[in-house]
């Protein structure tokens, strides 16, 4: 267990001030990072609060997981660890796209679309 929390299903409107103030009812919170989507700069609807300890996080979610706020219920978890990317780098400035392979590169038998 760790003492950083995913907050999930935020409405656009939630600020980190707004969550700042909810889980204060629940110990110290030292950092809130609502996610923000690169293109657009909108909220993704998801947001990580750390608190000062593991039990404060444990109190947290029992009170706050599907908790009303801005008329959407929260879903709360213990946050997983970012995973490395290739290269050993926990957070690649480049986006993590599945690489599709083709059997064949080049050649005769390689399709062409006009």
């Amino acid at each position: 267990m760790t003492n950083r929390l995913y907050v999930g299903n935020l409405g656009v409107q939630v600020t980190a001030d707004d969550l700042t103030a909810l889980f204060a009812g629940a110990g110290q919170v030292v950092s809130t990072h609502i996610v923000m989507d690169r293109g657009t700069g909108q909220p993704k609807g998801f947001a990580f609060v750390e608190m000062a300890q593991e039990s404060e996080a444990l109190q947290a979610i029992a009170l706050y997981n599907g908790h009303m706020l801005y008329e959407r219920a929260l879903i709360l978890s213990s946050a997983r660890p970012s995973e490395p990317d290739r290269r050993g780098r926990q957070d690649s400035p480049m986006p993590r796209f599945r690489e599709i392979k083709h059997k064949r590169r080049g050649g005769a038998d390689r399709h062409r679309f006009h």
